[in-house]
């Protein structure tokens, strides 16, 4: 598996397992919904998490916790794209990438300097193939069954590991199909999006076989609920939890951990590599 991910102008190396930061600039994420959401306070967030040592930087302007409304094109828009140029202009030294589902969002954010797209959809609207395809981006394809409406109202699967690697295979090739390189693309099973806590046990045990799809592997199980479910501690709480969690991944073969908590994340993760 070659993991040397391109990410138009930057080259993530995922030799050995690296941070994603979270960057919400929404009013209402699950976990820091609000902390950021004006525009100089994600500015300032950005450069720590970095100094922190994220390797790259995950920009929201939609929530995508259960039960959370959509919001109109329009607003997503004014909410990341403000955010993405000006870190762009600072010289943000790592990839920013940019968590939406949107294809008009997508394009709007790879034209202001993004780097990678995170399609909690998996890439299934209508052009957003297309608007990575048209780009050098990197592109991280993500299982979620339903909406994030509807997706924990009862979440049902036959054989969850095998219903989620079709899904991400079918997804990976009909991307390559339409031109996004292997070498561009990542594979997120979506721990918490349409699952139960058996369904994220299940997924997690499995994180080998997903390897055998052939592109790095993206773990986002940071402050999840499932977390909370385990330790019964709520979501400002689950530091021990989640740091746990990208530690267990990770040395089940994750490349690319999506956390909140940057410094400890990437501190546990040296003695992984040191160790493991």
């Amino acid at each position: 598996m070659n993991t040397q991910l391109q990410c138009a102008g930057f080259t993530l190396d995922l030799s050995t397992p690296k941070v994603m930061g979270v960057l919400n600039v929404t009013p209402d994420s699950f976990s820091d919904g609000g902390r950021f959401h004006q525009r100089e306070q994600a500015i300032a967030h950005a450069f720590a998490l970095v100094e922190e040592g994220a390797a790259v930087l995950d920009i929201g302007g939609e929530s995508t916790r259960p039960n959370a409304p959509p919001v109109p094109l329009d607003e997503e828009l004014s909410r990341v794209i403000p955010v993405i140029e000006a870190l762009v202009a600072r010289q943000l030294p790592v990839p920013i990438s940019i968590d939406t589902y949107k294809p008009a969002v997508m394009r709007a954010a790879l034209y202001a300097g993004a780097s990678m797209v995170n399609d909690v959809r998996g890439m299934q609207a209508p052009e957003a193939i297309q608007a990575v395809a048209d780009t050098e981006a990197a592109v991280c394809i993500m299982h979620m069954q339903g909406m994030p409406q509807t997706m924990q109202l009862n979440p049902h699967y036959e054989d969850v590991v095998l219903e989620v690697s079709a899904f991400l295979t079918q997804q990976r090739d009909a991307c390559v199909a339409l031109g996004i390189a292997q070498q561009r693309i990542l594979l997120d099973p979506g721990f918490g999006f349409g699952k139960t806590r058996q369904h994220n046990i299940a997924l997690a045990q499995a994180l080998p076989q997903f390897l055998k799809l052939g592109c790095p592997l993206l773990v986002g199980l940071s402050r999840k609920s499932v977390l909370g479910q385990m330790t019964g501690n709520d979501v400002d709480a689950r530091l021990h939890a989640s740091v746990a969690a990208a530690v267990i991944s990770a040395m089940k073969g994750a490349h690319l951990l999506r956390v909140h908590d940057v410094k400890a994340t990437v501190e546990a993760l040296k003695v992984v590599t040191a160790l493991a």
